[in-house]
Parts: structure tokens; C-alpha cells; sequence
């Protein structure tokens, strides 16, 4: 790795999530996505390598489709469904409230929080913080903002 990829990665971790957008802006040529910085950070880091080293080859890339449409039955709905739609089963999300960490795993049909099954982040954010909260804007999988 060379030393201008590396310390653009090294300063991904202390750039303001502001120049982290507008980072992505410059790199994917469209908006970023309302994820929580983490994300935002670790797509930024592949993209600056596939540029600085090139992408997957296309064997990769063949055979990665050929697993999804293992995993998905060939079924087109599935495939079109949106990136952000649910997080992915095994998924972990995690949030500070108030000096606690606190740990949800998404499942397959719900999320599990505290070894209990939740139907939704809605339900899990109100048992932490005891007041009404939008589960995905708790959790940092939206912003929030409206568009």
C-alpha cells in the first residue's frame, strides 16, 4: 500500500463527518447515503482503493453474482429490494445513550436486544430511553433531516 492511500485512509478516522460527505460526493459522484459514519467510512476506504488499485477482477465479480442468485433463488424482487431497506440479518448495531453502550442484532424477522426478541428498533429504542423515538434515526440508520 502506498503512502498516500494509507494516510488518506489513517485520516478518514478523525475527518469530520462533514468532509466525510463531501469526500463521497467527490468519489461517487452522488449524494451519501443517511448511514452512520461508520459505514460512510469504510465504502469511503474501499473506494480509495479501488481507485488507487483497481476493482475486483472479473472472475470476482462473476462469481459473487452467481452466489446472490444462489442466496436469493434467482428472484428479481429481492435483488431490487433497497440497499436501505433493513439492514442485513446478523447486522450489529450499536449506541451509546447516555454513557451505556447498547447492542442490537438484527435478525432474520426481528432484532434481538438484551437476549429478547423485538419486532422493531422503535420498540428497542423506546425500552432504552423510555420515550418515543424513530428506531432507525436512534440507531443512526437515517438522519432525521427530511430530504
Amino acid at each position: 500500500m502506498t503512502d498516500k492511500v494509507l494516510a488518506r485512509l489513517t485520516a478518514l478516522k478523525t475527518t469530520p463527518t462533514p468532509k466525510l460527505r463531501e469526500q463521497w460526493r467527490q468519489l461517487f459522484d452522488s449524494e451519501p447515503p443517511p448511514f452512520n459514519r461508520q459505514y460512510i467510512e469504510s465504502r469511503l476506504a474501499y473506494r480509495i482503493q479501488e481507485l488507487a488499485y483497481g476493482g475486483l477482477k472479473p472472475e470476482t465479480v462473476r462469481r459473487l453474482e452467481k452466489l446472490g442468485e444462489e442466496l436469493d433463488g434467482g428472484r428479481v424482487v429481492v435483488r431490487k429490494r433497497p440497499a436501505n431497506d433493513r439492514p442485513v440479518s446478523g447486522t450489529r448495531l450499536i449506541r451509546d445513550y447516555q454513557g451505556v453502550e447498547h447492542c442490537v442484532t438484527v435478525r432474520d424477522d426481528d432484532f434481538e436486544y438484551q437476549g429478547r426478541p423485538y419486532k422493531s428498533l422503535s420498540a428497542i429504542a423506546r425500552a432504552i430511553t423510555g420515550t418515543q423515538w424513530n428506531g432507525p434515526i436512534f440507531f443512526g440508520l437515517k438522519s432525521g433531516r427530511r430530504a
